[in-house]
């Protein structure tokens, strides 16, 4: 699952892009969209989906469930209404651990080739 970098942070987001965060299709956003009651993302004049900040948590939160964990859609939606907190928290926390581990490995990377420069 890829990430927005922090210092380009918008406020809507089409679903092409949503789909790229998730390396997912399209169509797996849309039906996840009709399927869970949560995610309610705006729509423009032409129809075209724009998702804001909050509906990327709910989906980190989706995802996390049924295609890391293996949760039924079913699942997922008694965990997002059971024990939202507690999963808000969990997902959090691994975006933090993957951007800090993202950040680690580029820095390696970066003192590698300075290394070798020298």
């Amino acid at each position: 699952m890829k990430t927005q970098p922090e210092k380009s942070k918008k406020i809507y987001y089409a679903i092409g892009e949503v789909a790229a965060m998730f390396q997912v299709n399209t169509s797996l956003i849309r039906f996840w969209e009709n399927e869970f009651s949560v995610l309610r993302p705006r729509k423009n004049k032409k129809g075209n989906r724009l998702f804001t900040e909050r509906d990327i948590r709910y989906l980190h939160m989706i995802y996390h469930l049924v295609k890391k964990k293996g949760y039924t859609l079913n699942g997922a939606k008694e965990v997002l209404k059971n024990d939202f907190d507690e999963l808000e928290e969990k997902v959090v926390l691994l975006s933090t651990l993957k951007k800090t581990r993202d950040f680690l490995t580029n820095l390696d990377r970066t003192l590698a080739e300075k290394q070798q420069s020298q």
